[in-house]
């Protein structure tokens, strides 16, 4: 068996409209799909703009509440910049800017609380 990398994963979220919103709009992702999935659910598929993994906005699985992901790693080029533009967007960031022997980072959630590092590496 050859694992080639990580296609998607599922957010837990309320609301998709909501959570579409924060990923469309204050974090800039791209719209891959968003479909029905029968008569009470959807599948809505966002990413970062021209990347192979993507992020399922999830509201159908009880063993992962909304609010309970964490852990997740976005990679910035300029995370300053990125900071700026997000918190002018209205985004929290918790503990500021951490500085680490491999890069630079800083944790904030979306509107479930699911919890993000934004980070930039020197390992990149």
């Amino acid at each position: 068996m050859t694992i080639t990398h990580v296609q998607l994963f599922s957010v837990p979220v309320a609301d998709q409209d909501i959570a579409k919103t924060f990923y469309l709009d204050v974090l800039g992702f791209e719209l891959v799909n968003d479909v029905p999935m029968g008569p009470d659910a959807r599948w809505v598929q966002v990413r970062p703009v021209g990347a192979a993994t993507s992020l399922t906005l999830v509201t159908w699985f009880d063993e992962i509440p909304p609010g309970s992901l964490a852990g997740v790693v976005l990679e910035t080029g300029d995370l300053d910049a990125s900071i700026a533009d997000l918190e002018a967007k209205g985004v929290v960031f918790e503990g500021g800017v951490i500085e680490e022997p491999w890069g630079r980072f800083a944790t904030f959630s979306d509107p479930d609380g699911n919890r993000f590092i934004l980070q930039t590496t020197s390992m990149v």
